[in-house]
């Protein structure tokens, strides 16, 4: 770790609290009740990845810019890697199946010997990449 880090908290804006809390639900994704009110939810990512789900005006409390329009703009892509290619597809799947767009686009063949990913939009189109890479097929 550098710079003293322990963990990183990753602010979305959402129009519907609830339904973003059901669709990370759906997907396995647990919450931090400590950190969940009816201006938030804290969504566990993984021990010290946490992403804070946030409604649109809570958010806009933290800031004096607008809300990007995911519609026609992308604020980032957040990618989580995953243990295996069967992991990339179930999580992705569900995720399409609970009311997210897939976004999936192609790999360069180098990108693809070392690595699987798909990606999605979920419901307030926040672009997620989910992937599984092999370290054994990196040239390091």
């Amino acid at each position: 770790m550098t710079a003293g880090v322990k963990a990183i908290f990753v602010n979305l804006p959402v129009k519907d609290l609830t339904k973003s809390m059901d669709f990370f639900k759906a997907l396995g994704f647990k919450f931090n009740e400590q950190f969940t009110d009816n201006n938030g939810a804290s969504m566990i990512v993984a021990d010290s990845i946490l992403v804070m789900l946030l409604t649109e005006e809570f958010f806009t409390s933290f800031t004096h810019l607008g809300i990007t329009n995911t519609s026609k703009e992308n604020e980032v892509i957040l990618a989580l890697q995953v243990e295996s290619k069967d992991a990339v597809d179930k999580l992705v799947n569900t995720a399409i199946e609970n009311g997210a767009e897939d976004r999936t686009t192609a790999l360069s063949e180098e990108e693809e010997a070392m690595m699987f990913c798909r990606r999605f939009k979920d419901l307030d189109g926040h672009l997620w990449e989910i992937m599984y890479m092999d370290m054994n097929a990196m040239d390091i």
